[in-house]
């Protein structure tokens, strides 16, 4: 079955009206029902002004970046994609193709939806053990499960509350993992979108796959916390659209294992992610940059966008 994803990246302290944005979504996301739905915090990022958001300041760290995903069939999805049309905010939003089952060959991103209080540990444990190329653990602080709202409270278990496990590999490979995967959890959600792996541990494997017609390129890097520090501060100065830093708290990728940030490390460990949206002449500006930069380390990834609408509030 096709389905659709739609993103929205957004400031943590942007408005529609007289309410917070990611509260506005969330209210479009569970109007709707979208199978699933989460809103995730990030670190560091920038959009189409190239005003930096960021933890590392404490006079930037109260409005970081956000990135808002909703998941259904496209009728449920493009219903959604109305109403978050009708709200006036700064942004970019995307439209991308999901399906329920992997492709028949190649490379693919697997995403699998669950609740937080769900073993994610084990879920990536399988995906290693697999050899799977990486996987990524990012929680929601917001979203939809199942149709229904899960707001993360600050006292709660906060059970429910979506999170997503991103895995990257070659599709049979996920698809061997992904039986094991399922049996652990309740109601899982599952995604397959076609990706292309470009670089891995340093290693060239391919380029950036050609758009056409008005498609964009999404770029994701899996990698360390010193490394998208420097990624992002050099995608700003080269004028790129936009990117933004997720910091997972649970993952690995290429040939390191599973981990995450614990209490009693000085140095931050967990492994981050940075989702960069442009169009493809600029991808091209700043690629080698990027193949500068992930020349020992990190996992890049490549996948167009057929759909993106820049935003700028009313």
């Amino acid at each position: 079955m096709s389905g659709v994803k739609l993103t929205v990246y957004f400031g943590e302290r942007d408005r529609a009206g007289d309410r917070f944005l990611a509260d506005a979504l969330c209210d479009v996301f569970a109007r709707h029902e979208l199978a699933t739905s989460l809103v995730m915090r990030g670190t560091t990022g920038f959009g189409a002004k190239h005003h930096l958001r960021t933890d590392r300041l404490l006079t930037l760290s109260e409005d970081l970046p956000l990135v808002a995903v909703g998941v259904d069939a496209p009728a449920r999805v493009n219903a959604a994609f109305a109403d978050v049309e009708a709200l006036a905010f700064d942004g970019l939003v995307t439209l991308e193709r999901a399906s329920d089952e992997p492709p028949d060959t190649g490379t693919a991103k697997l995403t699998v939806y669950m609740g937080r209080r769900e073993p994610y540990d084990a879920v990536v444990a399988a995906l290693h053990r697999h050899g799977v190329a990486g996987a990524t653990v990012l929680l929601g602080v917001d979203g939809t499960a199942h149709g229904e709202r899960r707001r993360a409270r600050f006292l709660g278990r906060n059970a429910g509350v979506p999170l997503m496990v991103v895995s990257v590999g070659e599709a049979d490979t996920l698809a061997a993992a992904l039986p094991e995967i399922t049996g652990m959890l309740a109601r899982p959600i599952v995604t397959w979108e076609r990706v292309r792996v470009c670089k891995r541990d340093g290693r060239s494997l391919d380029a950036p796959e050609p758009a056409e017609g008005d498609a964009w390129q999404k770029v994701m890097v899996y990698g360390s916390h010193p490394l998208y520090l420097e990624l992002v501060r050099w995608l700003r100065a080269t004028g790129a659209a936009g990117a933004t830093t997720l910091r997972g708290v649970w993952g690995y990728h290429g040939d390191h294992a599973p981990h995450g940030e614990s209490a009693w490390q000085l140095r931050r460990s967990a492994p981050v992610l940075t989702v960069i949206v442009d169009r493809p002449e600029s991808v091209a500006r700043w690629w080698g940059l990027l193949d500068e930069l992930t020349s020992e380390t990190g996992l890049v990834t490549s996948e167009l966008v057929p759909t993106v609408h820049p935003r700028v509030g009313a």
